[in-house]
């Protein structure tokens, strides 16, 4: 479920590529710190972009050293200094990954081995961070007991995701959180629920796992058959939640440059959501 927010990279500025580079390295070393190296590889571009945003909200300065490590051994790169916030969403990180496999467990039996190699990452990420562990147990739960009624309103199927990522950001930035601010959050879990659930449209049928597009959309087998039949309605699901993210995000009272955040809320969503839209496989990295 994530891995699906990328930039528009062909129009990113070279100052923001070194930017994202370096805070995704950053992320990794607090992942490092607060839960462990094998917890590095729960890694994702969705908490560098997070990463950003909140750093950006809460006025926190990024400080980019160049340094080396086990991948880029040879020659330094440049990496975001770990901090306090760093390391907190590093702790998420680990969180969200954990009970993500948790959730694949549930849908098809596998994945208890992966479960059993990031349990003690998992184990110091909860003690770390034990109210953002809450958060992302309690809409887990809650939007597991919705897929097991098997409702059909995308709205309400979405709005469980859109919910934890809003009580996270407003747990991250405490008093910097304003209402712009929840809202966006919202928005942005309502569009990472919904992204999820179209891409694997095909898989989760095939698997007989629970999908929102299944049963609000009956009459198809297949995403293809989907957007031939319901094209105008995918896209008027996407465009709303993609406009009013538009929308809002140009309410943000950002501290500092916000180049970065700009090309992904207004280009690289978009560009993502008609990619999944056309059936193109979803490659959940960003390329530098």
């Amino acid at each position: 479920m994530f891995g699906y927010i990328k930039t528009d990279y062909p129009n990113l500025y070279v100052k923001d590529t070194v930017l994202y580079r370096s805070m995704y390295c950053g992320l990794c070393k607090s992942i490092g710190k607060c839960s462990g190296a094998c917890a590095r590889l729960a890694l994702n571009y969705d908490l560098t972009f997070l990463s950003v945003l909140m750093h950006n909200l809460a006025d926190k300065d990024i400080v980019i050293e160049k340094k080396r490590c086990i991948i880029h051994w040879f020659f330094g790169h440049p990496v975001a200094k770990t901090d306090n916030l760093s390391l907190r969403i590093g702790a998420l990180n680990v969180i969200l990954a954990y009970y993500k496999i948790n959730d694949d467990i549930i849908d098809s039996k596998k994945g208890k081995i992966k479960r059993r190699f990031f349990a003690k990452g998992y184990k110091k990420a909860k003690g770390y961070e034990p109210v953002l562990d809450s958060i992302v147990k309690n809409n887990y739960a809650a939007l597991r007991d919705y897929e097991k009624s098997k409702g059909n309103s995308i709205d309400i199927a979405a709005d469980f995701f859109g919910t934890m990522i809003k009580e996270i950001v407003r747990d991250l930035l405490a008093d910097n959180c304003t209402a712009d601010i929840d809202n966006v959050a919202y928005c942005l879990g309502k569009w990472i629920y919904l992204i999820d659930a179209l891409d694997d449209f095909d898989k989760d049928k095939k698997k007989k796992n629970y999908n929102v597009f299944h049963y609000a959309f009956a009459d198809c087998e297949n995403k293809s058959e989907l957007m031939q039949k319901h094209k105008e309605e995918i896209e008027f699901i996407f465009g709303s939640v993609l406009s009013e993210l538009c929308e809002l995000s140009g309410k943000l009272n950002y501290k500092f440059n916000h180049d970065l955040l700009d090309n992904v809320f207004y280009k690289g969503l978009y560009k993502q959501t008609v990619s999944v839209m056309e059936g193109k496989k979803c490659k959940k990295t960003t390329k530098f």
